[in-house]
């Protein structure tokens, strides 16, 4: 489906989003959704970010320098924020979204369209984004979108080209969110795999923190590259698994957004990986660390995927026992490098 199909007609009045998560993604794609002709309200917990969002028109604590568009307000109160919504965006750490959308929940329009911007896998349940959504808003997956792939915060608040997949099981509410946010410099792909793209999303950040982790240790672009690829191979080999379509891993859901993530320093997963590469602990990492970096729980909770579908991801195993149990990194490469030799496509 092209980007330049929209879908159904927009409705004769503009189209009212509420995003619910304040952090710089969560407000970039607000940004997009306004300069897409979206009336945008931002819901957070600081009233502080709130009054800085309507009377400064920024948000100095995530996205420091960047003019919001006129169109985007922040209110304290989730009911005023989800009043009207045609999309209901939630930008909010995966962990925490169970607890947070089973506040929010009744106060959803019946309906609004659910939007995840979250690449996690949910500890404890192994479940993703959408099925979560599903599970707690009550909601059929059908009202469920996702919006992944290259999608560095500060580079798309700055207006720099950058290209994404909205992904639903129903096409046609892809094309609607498709045409909502789609602008200039936002390119949006609609697609119906949902589980590849959410995969990918998830995946990609525990992929990201190995390759930090590489470059934190003064390893070469012979190991980046070799990292990226077998990363991908692990992604590609849980989603076959799980029933995504192998192609959705060579696309801005996986390559693209793999890519970005493993050669950003503004990438967080990556950030944070090198730090550990570098040598500082956990504590000390998570303590210079402003925002969330999701590989950090999530490479458990991918792991714990990978088992109960009976896939093999030494990658993600490795980053486990070096976030989580205390191997060094230099102990961990020495352990994943000495694997049993196998062919490629295995």
């Amino acid at each position: 489906m092209s980007a330049t199909d929209t879908g159904p007609a927009r409705p004769d009045r503009p189209l009212k989003a509420a995003v619910f998560g304040t952090g710089s993604w969560g407000t970039a794609f607000g940004m997009v959704l306004a300069d897409a002709g979206c009336e945008v309200t931002l819901w957070g917990r600081r009233q502080e970010l709130a009054d800085a969002v309507n009377t400064g028109h920024t948000n100095p604590d995530y996205l420091p320098g960047i003019e919001l568009p006129a169109a985007v307000r922040a209110t304290t109160d989730p009911a005023e924020a989800a009043r009207g919504a045609d999309f209901t965006v939630l930008a909010v750490p995966s962990q925490t979204l169970r607890g947070n959308l089973a506040e929010w929940a009744p106060l959803l329009p019946a309906d609004t369209v659910l939007v995840s911007l979250m690449k996690g896998i949910e500890l404890g349940t192994a479940k993703r984004m959408s099925e979560v959504i599903e599970e707690v808003a009550k909601v059929p997956a059908e009202r469920v979108a996702v919006v992944t792939g290259p999608n560095l915060a500060r580079e798309i608040a700055a207006r720099q080209p950058a290209a994404s997949v909205v992904a639903c099981a129903d096409e046609t509410v892809a094309r609607r969110l498709q045409a909502a946010c789609h602008t200039p410099y936002f390119r949006p792909y609609t697609n119906t795999d949902v589980v590849g793209c959410e995969l990918g999303g998830a995946v990609k950040n525990v992929i990201g923190l190995a390759v930090g982790i590489a470059d934190g240790m003064g390893l070469g672009d012979n190991a980046k590259g070799s990292l990226i690829t077998r990363g991908l191979a692990e992604t590609t080999r849980l989603g076959l698994a799980m029933g995504a379509d192998p192609l959705t891993f060579s696309g801005l859901a996986g390559l693209g957004d793999l890519v970005a993530t493993c050669s950003s320093p503004l990438s967080r997963n990556h950030t944070f990986g090198t730090n550990l590469g570098r040598g500082m602990t956990l504590e000390e990492t998570i303590a210079v660390t402003r925002q969330t970096a999701e590989g950090v729980k999530s490479c458990e909770s991918v792991a714990d995927l990978a088992r109960r579908h009976g896939v093999d991801m030494p990658i993600t195993g490795t980053v486990v026992d070096i976030v989580h149990n205390g191997k060094p990194p230099v102990v961990a490469l020495k352990e994943l490098m000495g694997r049993s030799a196998k062919p490629e496509r295995r």
